[in-house]
């Protein structure tokens, strides 16, 4: 392995910075995933726990207005609901801004990486009301504490959170033989939504060693899995299925059904040989290649079955693989990695975003994700974005690109740097002769760097 501080913190990072030195070494790294997180501490993001209480307020402000007749009261209350509603608008763009900062400021870029990743993983979000807003809170408490330690802790954080219960309809999902069921029947029913993506996404993979019946019975393992506004996740034995499930060949549940059952399955899929292949391909795929060599592949695995899928081990695995520096092989970044390493190049002031009102995040920063071909936090289904280069470099997202990179960078800074300097700063002495030369013969500060954003050492990883 050749360890190089400009590949570390392009590619596993979030780009180069004219504030923060790269890393030293893979140890300094990974040392970073445990350390203390000051990212989120200065650019804040509240718990789920904190966001429910928006939740708690919303129904209780719902149920007065449903018990009041026509009159002032009733306006008053809805006014109420509009504006916990317009707030919440307002604080999701806000952590949008939060999620730049941290990728901007991180001494430790690969922390921010890797939750990049496992919120893509772990696909939710809100799918209508205050919900809409909660994938930041989710995101903050299930997936950031528990990225270095092992999969299956964060497996049951995730799945088990009420957002991704919410999400893949969970909810209500009734077992067919229990207490709930019979007492009203034909009125409640089983999802497997949340039982097949565990299996096809989560863990095994589409190609996993798993059947109808096991997505079946998993299901019904799962019911009694719920959540409430004011409680979070819950386990309401009514609506569990009685009785054994058997997933996988392997026999869970008793008499009497509760949260434990659906732990041990969880820990027993996270620890499943296929959860390991499948893992390890992601991993390289998302920070390597489209198509990564197979023996980092192997490596990944290897280490994944032998440690039970301890991450920091297989984040060590990944970077201290030879295949993981070849400096042939760049990943397209997807319009969120771009758009903060262009913030983290230039060292965008915190208090320009931090001072964005709705407005200014919509023109500067969401509107152009969008245009790019990214929705921020609201996904077209679980499986979450796409890996594939070709699906970013399309002509409309090469367009939104440049028009991004040329107009908005010098809405963002008070005083863009000489592009002829940002070269190097950008792109750590990767830069071609043909963007050296674009650089210093560029008409103005804004088009000189918006030449550095748009080449392609820029766009790649």
């Amino acid at each position: 392995m050749t360890f190089d501080p400009i590949t570390a913190e392009i590619r596993f990072g979030c780009g180069l910075s004219p504030k923060i030195d790269p890393p030293s070494s893979v140890d300094e790294m990974l040392d970073g995933l445990v350390g203390a997180d000051k990212m989120s501490e200065w650019f804040r993001i509240p718990s789920f726990q904190e966001f429910s209480k928006r939740l708690v307020r919303a129904q209780a402000l719902k149920k007065q207005r449903r018990m009041q007749s026509d009159g002032a009261d009733s306006e008053e209350l809805r006014k109420q609901i509009r504006l916990l509603n317009k707030a919440a608008r307002q604080d999701h763009f806000d952590w949008l801004g939060s999620h730049i900062l941290r990728r901007t400021y991180s001494e430790t870029p690969f922390r921010e990486r890797l939750e990049g990743f496992w919120a893509d993983h772990f696909t939710a979000a809100g799918k209508g009301g205050l919900l809409r807003r909660a994938v930041s809170p989710f995101v903050q408490s299930a997936i950031r504490p528990n990225m270095a330690g092992a999969f299956e802790d964060l497996l049951i954080a995730a799945v088990t959170h009420p957002l991704v219960v919410h999400y893949l309809d969970q909810v209500g999902s009734t077992g067919p033989n229990s207490i709930r069921a019979t007492n009203k029947p034909g009125k409640f029913g089983l999802n497997e939504n949340l039982a097949r993506e565990i299996l096809e996404l989560h863990t095994l993979g589409v190609a996993g060693p798993y059947t109808q019946t096991d997505v079946r019975e998993l299901a019904e393992l799962l019911t009694g899995l719920t959540s409430q506004a004011s409680k979070g996740r819950q386990f309401k034995t009514n609506m569990a299925e009685p009785g054994s499930e058997t997933v996988l060949g392997k026999s869970y549940s008793g008499s009497r059904p509760d949260f434990g059952d659906i732990e041990e399955v969880l820990r027993d899929l996270a620890r499943h040989p296929a959860t390991a292949r499948h893992m390890a391909g992601k991993l390289a795929v998302h920070f390597v290649s489209d198509t990564p060599d197979p023996a980092l592949v192997d490596a990944l695995e290897r280490t994944w079955r032998d440690s039970d899928g301890n991450l920091s081990e297989v984040y060590g695995a990944l970077l201290k693989h030879p295949a993981a520096w070849w400096t042939d092989t760049h990943n397209v970044k997807k319009p969120f990695e771009y758009i903060s390493s262009a913030a983290r190049a230039l060292a965008i002031p915190p208090k320009t975003i931090q001072r964005f009102q709705e407005k200014e995040m919509r023109q500067r920063i969401s509107e152009p994700l969008r245009l790019m071909g990214h929705i921020w936090q609201k996904p077209s289904g679980p499986d979450g974005l796409e890996e594939a280069d070709g699906e970013w470099l399309t002509p409309q997202g090469v367009a939104a690109r440049l028009q991004w990179a040329v107009i908005v960078p010098q809405l963002l800074m008070p005083r863009l740097p000489d592009p002829r300097e940002f070269v190097d700063i950008a792109l750590g002495g990767r830069a071609s002769e043909a963007v050296r030369f674009a650089a210093s013969a560029a008409e103005s500060r804004a088009e000189g760097v918006g030449l550095v954003l748009i080449s392609p050492a820029f766009q790649r990883m």
